[in-house]
């Protein structure tokens, strides 16, 4: 995944499958749950396609265009019907900013993950000891 301090982390010449899948899904204001709900795909695979770690089926990815309003090429390859890239004029702030919630967002999820994990390990030594 590019460094997302990087302010041209999204230029043309450089942006991955990722990176389109999820400028796209983010113009359309869509969030990775209910993406993933829509497309009833785990949410751990979206992030995956996001961070460029799996890539969808066929047809998933006519799913995805179809959704997110873009092309498959575009998805693919960038080029083609698709989102523009995020203006300049914000001098990369907006970029960095949306890179850095992103990372958040991922960082959140897994807290989430390990405090239900905590949770229930807990709930069987409570259970174990009233027993």
């Amino acid at each position: 995944m590019p460094d997302v301090t990087d302010e041209s982390w999204y230029a043309d010449s450089i942006a991955t499958f990722g990176d389109r899948l999820a400028a796209a899904r983010e113009a359309q204001g869509i969030r990775q749950e209910e993406f993933a709900q829509r497309l009833g795909v785990k949410l751990k695979t979206v992030r995956q396609w996001e961070e460029d770690a799996r890539e969808p089926r066929a047809n998933r990815l006519q799913m995805i265009a179809g959704m997110l309003g873009v092309s498959i090429m575009w998805l693919l390859t960038g080029e083609g019907p698709g989102v523009a890239p995020p203006s300049s004029d914000d001098n990369g702030k907006m970029t960095r900013l949306r890179g850095d919630l992103r990372v958040l967002y991922r960082d959140a999820s897994e807290l989430a993950g390990r405090i239900a994990a905590l949770e229930s390990r807990l709930e069987r030594l409570i259970g174990l000891e009233a027993a």
